[in-house]
């Protein structure tokens, strides 16, 4: 994928992801889903003291590692839902395209508020509610192939889809754009930036580009734990 080979700069969502994001300086962060580690390098390179990436994948934190060369970055083979064993407290908890993968969100939210500091932020990244609904992730074409419409379908039915990325059938948790709100204000998060970002305007006019702007693909929610 373009995200894995050139980094955050070739993620369509990342100018929007970038300006809900916290200032790190200072900072203690942790990654859920971390991937390859580019959130990890960009909060260390702008100021942040600490930071901790955790992915399920063994392969993906080696090749994490092995692109990192700074002290302040340490990975770790975890799940994200075991957060509830790390023993610190953490200044910002971000996640980017990975939270749709985990089947307990409510769970999840919870372990996340236990585990972030006062004051404290949480940013996250998923693919929004109309792209995941139907399940297929695919448009709708007519005999020559060209693209009618995306399908939004069983909405409301909030459970698994199975899906083909890249050659390989991978399961995913639908939810509805309430069930994603509602569950971090039950928690006690303040909402501060609910987005569905657009493509970058300089790639309007790029050919692969072209039909992002029929439909959202990922939604960004950013929230604050507040001093009561």
């Amino acid at each position: 994928m373009a995200r894995s080979e050139g980094g955050l700069k070739a993620a369509g969502e990342w100018q929007t992801l970038r300006s809900v994001l916290p200032d790190f300086t200072g900072k203690t962060v942790l990654d859920l889903g971390c991937g390859y580690g580019w959130h990890c390098r960009y909060a260390a390179e702008h100021g942040a003291k600490q930071v901790l990436g955790i992915d399920a994948s063994e392969k993906m934190i080696d090749r994490a590692k092995d692109m990192t060369k700074d002290d302040r970055i340490t990975y770790q083979v975890m799940d994200m839902t075991a957060i509830d064993q790390l023993p610190d407290h953490y200044d910002v908890i971000l996640s980017s395209l990975a939270i749709h993968y985990i089947q307990d969100y409510a769970g999840l939210v919870a372990k996340i508020w236990d585990r972030l500091a006062t004051p404290g932020t949480f940013v996250m990244s998923v693919e929004h509610p109309i792209f995941t609904a139907q399940g297929k992730e695919d448009w709708v074409t007519d005999a020559q192939g060209q693209r009618l419409y995306w399908p939004v379908d069983r909405y409301f039915d909030e459970s698994s889809r199975e899906t083909d990325f890249l050659g390989h059938t991978v399961k995913k948790y639908h939810r509805t754009l309430t069930t994603y709100l509602e569950t971090l204000l039950h928690q006690g998060f303040r909402l501060t930036n609910v987005v569905e970002p657009q493509p970058p305007e300089a790639l309007r006019h790029n050919e692969d580009m072209k039909d992002e702007w029929r439909r959202p693909m990922m939604l960004i929610i950013s929230a604050s734990k507040d001093a009561q």
